[in-house]
């Protein structure tokens, strides 16, 4: 078949790669000027099956409370004259009932597991380097009230198969001994020694272009204005083509993986899409002393900031703001970044030379992606992923693959349509 893929970040450009795989001449579209140019550009860099946790919780709603008048609160919401937002918001408050829990969380690791299994068999086939490395994510805390509630979430993750051992606070600086200098500021943490972090913007552009040598057809500056729906099909995507003149693309199936604007493409066609974006901020910092610097992935629990080494440079990322669709940063979420970062490693980095960033991770209510089949025959989702897209995308796109081939694809979760 002739599929359109729609969006080139990790998610798109992952079901791109096993489409191919599959024998289907694919197209991809996007209307940046090359693969993972949005949200997949400058993320945290974890790959964090063991930390793959619903924002939805009984305990949330009493902290949104507490941080709704707090411009830099782990977790920021804005009130907009926008449906859209408080619709998502009355279904995060369904999803945040205790029998929800569990199975978010279940089907957040299952597929998470499957992507980063997934994610070491193409690193060793394609020989991809993205600046990765294999020491495992280290939560510490800062507070006692902390460090008892990840014990319970610790458990509740062995219930599941994943082991996050817990540490105390030299613990923490034996394994990682650039925290040394803070450790009057830490009283426990978690060590999970099976995950990962690396760059996804890196990796992304390679597996683009390893596809693109398969005969993935890329078209960049590209611009999907509407998918025209008839007989309850899609028969084209309308395009405003690089040149600037209108186009339309034929194909028998559409994968639309367009982050937080899969919504405004498929809702006209009757699809439900509830996703609303979480605009999410990072800080990259060059490495000045690279033994002051750390090398196992960090999560500052306290304050919800990762840090990743990314060869000679250090990032850190964090916070969600759901404010709407602009992009635009804010000066006082910036700085406090930039505060965290001297605070923990004053004299490793760069502070003169920090690039800003933000990209808009499309959120579900349940942070369970939406990945499947719709109500509309050939026409697909894979979108959704929240904070974990790195975490789960080239799995999902294994996965997309295989639903789109009709096959029932490996992990335990609830494809959408299936």
């Amino acid at each position: 078949m002739k599929i359109a893929v729609l969006g080139s970040g990790i998610i798109g450009t992952a079901s791109a790669w096993w489409l191919q795989q599959a024998g289907h001449d694919v197209v991809v579209v996007d209307r940046a000027s090359g693969p993972a140019r949005e949200t997949s550009f400058a993320n945290g860099g974890q790959i964090s099956v063991s930390y793959a946790e619903p924002w939805a919780n009984p305990q949330a709603p009493l902290k949104l409370l507490r941080w709704i008048f707090q411009d830099d609160a782990p977790l920021y919401f804005r009130p907009r004259l926008d449906w859209r937002q408080w619709q998502w918001g009355l279904a995060f408050l369904r999803e945040c009932l205790p029998g929800r829990l569990a199975p978010n969380i279940r089907a957040m690791v299952n597929l998470a597991e499957y992507s980063r299994s997934t994610l070491q068999q193409m690193r060793a086939g394609l020989d991809i380097r993205y600046d990765h490395l294999e020491r495992g994510i280290l939560n510490f805390y800062r507070t006692p009230a902390e460090f008892d509630a990840s014990q319970r979430a610790a458990g509740l993750m062995r219930d599941f198969g994943v082991e996050r051992r817990i540490l105390g606070p030299d613990e923490v600086v034996a394994i990682e001994p650039a925290l040394a200098p803070r450790r009057d500021l830490i009283v426990g943490g978690d060590y999970t020694p099976d995950d990962e972090s690396g760059d996804v913007h890196l990796f992304t552009a390679a597996l683009a272009e390893r596809a693109a040598q398969a005969g993935v057809q890329f078209l960049f500056n590209t611009q999907v204005t509407r998918l025209q729906g008839e007989g309850g099909q899609v028969r084209a995507a309308e395009l405003i083509q690089a040149d600037g003149r209108y186009g339309a693309l034929k194909a028998d199936a559409y994968v639309v993986a367009l982050g937080s604007f899969t919504p405004d493409l498929v809702r006209p066609l009757g699809v439900s899409c509830p996703i609303y974006p979480a605009k999410g901020y990072s800080a990259t910092f060059p490495v000045t002393d690279p033994a002051g610097a750390p090398t196992v992935s960090l999560t500052d629990s306290g304050h919800k900031v990762v840090f990743s080494r990314l060869g000679e440079r250090l990032r850190m990322a964090g916070t969600a703001e759901l404010s709407g669709y602009s992009r635009a940063l804010n000066p006082v979420r910036c700085q406090a970044l930039t505060r965290l970062a001297r605070e923990l490693f004053p004299e490793a980095l760069d502070f003169e030379r920090v690039s800003y960033w933000s990209g808009l991770r499309p959120s579900t209510p349940s942070n369970v992606p939406l990945i499947g089949r719709t109500r509309v025959s050939n026409l697909f989702l894979n979108a959704g992923h929240g904070t974990l897209g790195w975490t789960m995308g080239v799995g999902s796109g294994r996965a997309l693959a295989d639903i789109v081939d009709g096959r029932q694809p490996e992990p335990d979760f609830p494809f959408i349509g299936l």
